[in-house]
């Protein structure tokens, strides 16, 4: 016979069963006790057989108890079925919610801009070449200025192959990096590599949504980016 819901008091079937903390839950009912975030084997805290995020887990005082060899035991295991739950969902996850690193707004900004300063420079190289033409020749340096003197074409043409706008278009400020901004409202320290720890009220930019429970995003105040709560920040 199938067990019921610790949260909803239903009968949970075998495909949506949940088993953890001596009861057994819907995936979607086992969430924090606080504020309803969905939880999993690798992120939920047991109080008195409740789950609770981190943030809101209550506060209590460790004994020698928990460190006996039986719960270390437990921890280990429990902390290897959250790793292998946690790959198998990334992996499902992977290009959907958010892009890889190389495509990452902030570096597809700097390659802009990389563009446009090569832009400049190639001009500024074609005008000194062209002054250069119309004085005595010179001996050749480079491969450019060896090439240059031989295909210079006629004042009235240069003037109206000349294109200055690329110029104008470097001054103006790099475009502003793409994606929601968001204020932490509490501590997070990473608990994985792909992960990213932040302080109370740093900005997270560039926040992208994965899932209920998960955001990826970069702190404003160190340049890092990885995967964070979602409960743990607010919209600014």
């Amino acid at each position: 016979m199938n067990p019921l819901c610790s949260r909803c008091n239903r009968v949970v079937y075998p495909t949506e069963k949940v088993n953890c903390l001596d009861k057994y839950w819907h995936k979607g009912c086992f969430s924090c006790e606080v504020c309803k975030m969905t939880l999993n084997m690798k992120n939920y805290k047991g109080f008195e057989k409740r789950p609770y995020c981190n943030a809101h887990y209550p506060k209590t005082s460790f004994t020698s108890v928990a460190d006996t060899p039986e719960n270390l035991r437990l921890k280990q295991q429990s902390k290897m079925q959250s790793q292998v739950l946690y790959k198998e969902e990334f992996e499902k996850n992977k290009g959907k919610g958010f892009s890889v690193v190389a495509d990452t707004p902030e570096l597809q900004r700097i390659k802009k801009t990389q563009d446009q300063i090569s832009n400049i420079k190639y001009h500024e190289e074609f005008e000194k070449s062209r002054m250069g033409g119309e004085g005595p020749p010179q001996h050749p340096q480079t491969p450019q200025q060896n090439t240059t003197p031989a295909y210079q074409p006629k004042a009235a043409s240069q003037n109206y192959h000349y294109e200055p706008k690329p110029v104008h278009q470097a001054a103006a400020a790099p475009p502003p990096s793409s994606g929601k901004r968001y204020r932490a409202v509490y501590d997070y320290t990473a608990a994985d590599e792909d992960e990213v720890s932040f302080l109370d009220g740093d900005v997270i930019m560039d926040v992208q949504q994965i899932d209920e429970g998960w955001m990826y995003g970069r702190v404003e105040r160190t340049g890092q980016q990885g995967m964070l709560p979602a409960n743990y920040v607010e919209v600014i």
